[in-house]
């Protein structure tokens, strides 16, 4: 017994109307304009598949109903091993940075803010987000105890997951530098050999270092987790700045520091920051 069920009409190009439908009998053909007698729809099939994905093959299909990549293409990739991922390969977009950067009107980059618990790393991170918002730029946070809630929870703070924590986020924020973002990435990193190994795996000068340089009795003194207290007595073991070593940058892109004793205002810091940018280009696509 057939079964047929019909798609409504469909103007293409030439400006006739073409409805379809499915026959178990006969298969898939089209119903022309007035009833005109119909013809099978392969070609027709293969142009409305224009575009989209074949969810079996995974083949991109062009409006000339090919495939843009060929199986010799698919064969001649080169397979690499990375840590200890075997056979892999990189994978090429037709839509790259450069394309996104376009589409956002501004530079991907990385703006990494370290210093001691309580230096105002996050306050900056957000003030800084905000001001680019109200000035029409995309920017997202990867704020240190934000990604110990998800991503890295599973780390804790011995050298060795400082250190994993650090590359987890490094290649997190160059991931979102590669889609155009402004990433501002707002943790301790205490470690100078950490923070240079996530400025190396970024492109040359996307990479924005800034020193939140705010002496310890500063930091200790606003105390807002009560962390400082705790390891002072002893409660908590391998704090930095107290008893593990926090190393400064040796040449950061920018430095903020208190002005005779008074430390700037977020705002006044998070302008300084966006300065640098618009110096630099990031500001524009």
């Amino acid at each position: 017994m057939s079964s047929v069920f019909f798609c409504p009409s469909t103007v293409w190009p030439a400006g006739e109307k073409i409805g379809f439908g499915y026959s178990s009998v006969r298969g898939w053909r089209s119903t022309g304009v007035g009833g005109v007698a119909s013809v099978y729809l392969r070609p027709i099939r293969a142009k409305m598949a224009a575009d989209r994905f074949r969810g079996r093959s995974g083949e991109f299909i062009e409006e000339n109903g090919k495939c843009d990549c060929s199986v010799t293409e698919r064969n001649t990739l080169v397979l690499s091993n990375v840590g200890n991922s075997t056979n892999i390969a990189w994978h090429e977009c037709p839509v790259g940075k450069h394309e996104r950067q376009k589409l956002l009107k501004q530079k991907g980059c990385v703006i990494w803010i370290t210093g001691l618990s309580g230096s105002g790393k996050s306050t900056l991170a957000c003030a800084l987000s905000r001001e680019l918002h109200m000035l029409g730029y995309l920017s997202y946070v990867l704020d240190g105890d934000n990604v110990r809630h998800g991503l890295n929870k599973d780390l804790g703070f011995k050298a060795e997951d400082r250190s994993e924590n650090i590359r987890r986020i490094g290649e997190v924020a160059k991931l979102f530098a590669d889609a155009g973002i402004i990433c501002i990435a707002s943790l301790i990193s205490p470690y100078r050999v950490d923070r240079d190994a996530c400025r190396a795996m970024m492109p040359y000068s996307t990479f924005i270092e800034v020193f939140m340089d705010i002496p310890l009795e500063i930091c200790e003194s606003r105390d807002a987790k009560g962390l400082y207290k705790l390891a002072r007595s002893g409660k908590i073991k391998g704090f930095t700045g107290i008893d593990d070593p926090y190393e400064p940058p040796l040449e950061s892109e920018i430095l903020l520091a208190p002005i005779d004793g008074v430390c700037p205002s977020p705002v006044s810091m998070a302008k300084q920051v966006i300065s640098y940018l618009d110096d630099k280009g990031f500001l524009e696509a």
